[in-house]
């Protein structure tokens, strides 16, 4: 994170805060039920399945929710249904399904005795939108087998005046290459869906406390500065307005050196979205010297199976010109190649 000046202070000293974007995309296996239902959503119909009380579940579930018995009969239901309960969106986020204040919904489709959650788009009008509402389903132009195959529902007698028709099904099996869907080919139709792909994004802007604005401002003049606490004298980087050991507020500031000692650490070896080194490289836990706390950092410099628990290291820092706000000052830390610290002195901090 790189920390800017906050533009509303609430305190004799400026806040830094600064955007943070959090994102992944959630890879799962989808099993034999949620596969059936992905692969004929890729084929615009909709599935569910009959529970042992003869209800029919959309979407379908592995397991009976009352018996807990295994659910294999499925069932066609309709791409028609009716609202049962509702909620006004009047602002939608980035990447929702309607991009205009919409409804999400609960709905029944019909042959089904269970609701499914999805988005109902009135064209931007609440006073449309109804519980006992009649929909009627809008596929994705290309389907790829993904709930978003389901692109939103419209009213039925009412729909949006921009609402495209829906286009004729695509052949079965048909995918697209856009990685939202895993297929293998050896189901009971060409090419059923065995996994999905689902972006997970989080937005959202942080404030970071006085203790740590101070803290951030010095690492942009190269200095790397904790708390102690006047109880148990323990030192915390980044800092901490209050010690979590005593309750107690910090006090007092201190200049910590930019070497220390690797306590525990991971190898990395599986590459992932975004991933700037290649693997196999090192992140471990980084006990500054006269801190008594560890924090997170890359060691480089040295082969991945060479780094060691009680193994010095030291901070690379980048060229001066490229520091701000940001603990990515320091691109890594590096073995000095001093005799490894004794257990007993890092024990404490694992």
């Amino acid at each position: 994170m790189t920390a800017v000046e906050s533009e509303t202070p609430e305190s004799p000293e400026i806040p830094l805060s600064a955007p943070l974007d959090v994102g992944f995309d959630y890879t799962r296996s989808v099993g034999p039920v949620l596969g059936r239902f992905m692969t004929e959503l890729a084929r615009r119909r909709i599935v569910g399945v009959r529970g042992s009380d003869g209800r029919v579940h959309v979407p379908p579930v592995e397991y009976d929710p009352d018996t807990a018995a295994p659910l294999t009969e499925f069932v066609d239901v309709g791409e028609e249904g009716t609202v049962v309960s509702w909620s006004w969106l009047p602002a939608p986020l980035a990447g929702q399904p309607v991009q205009r204040p919409c409804a999400w919904a609960l709905i029944r489709l019909d042959g089904a005795d269970t609701a499914l959650l999805h988005v109902v788009d009135t064209g931007g009008d609440p006073t449309s939108m109804h519980t006992g509402l009649r929909v009627r389903a809008r596929w994705a132009a290309e389907p790829v087998g993904h709930i978003r195959d389901l692109a939103y529902f419209v009213a039925v007698e009412h729909p949006p005046a921009d609402d495209p028709p829906t286009e004729a099904p695509p052949p079965a099996g048909k995918r697209a290459s856009d990685g939202t869907g895993g297929t293998d080919g050896d189901g009971d139709g060409d090419g059923d869906v065995t996994t999905i792909v689902t972006p997970v994004h989080l937005n959202y802007e942080h404030t970071a406390s006085i203790e740590e604005s101070r803290y951030l401002r010095a690492l942009a003049e190269g200095r790397l500065l904790g708390r102690r606490c006047p109880a148990c004298t323990k030192v915390y980087i980044p800092p901490r307005g209050s010690c979590p050991t005593c309750g107690v507020p910090t006090t007092d500031e201190v200049d910590l050196p930019d070497t220390g000692t690797v306590t525990t650490f991971c190898i990395v070896n599986v590459p992932f979205l975004g991933q700037t080194i290649t693997p196999p490289y090192v992140a471990a836990y980084v006990l500054l010297d006269g801190a008594d706390i560890a924090f997170l950092h890359l060691v480089l410099g040295c082969e991945a199976s060479e780094v060691r628990m009680g193994m010095r290291v030291r901070a690379e820092w980048k060229p001066r010109e490229e520091w701000s706000t940001t603990l990515e000052n320091i691109a890594h830390f590096a073995p000095t190649g001093e005799p490894d610290a004794p257990y007993d002195s890092y024990a404490h901090h694992l």
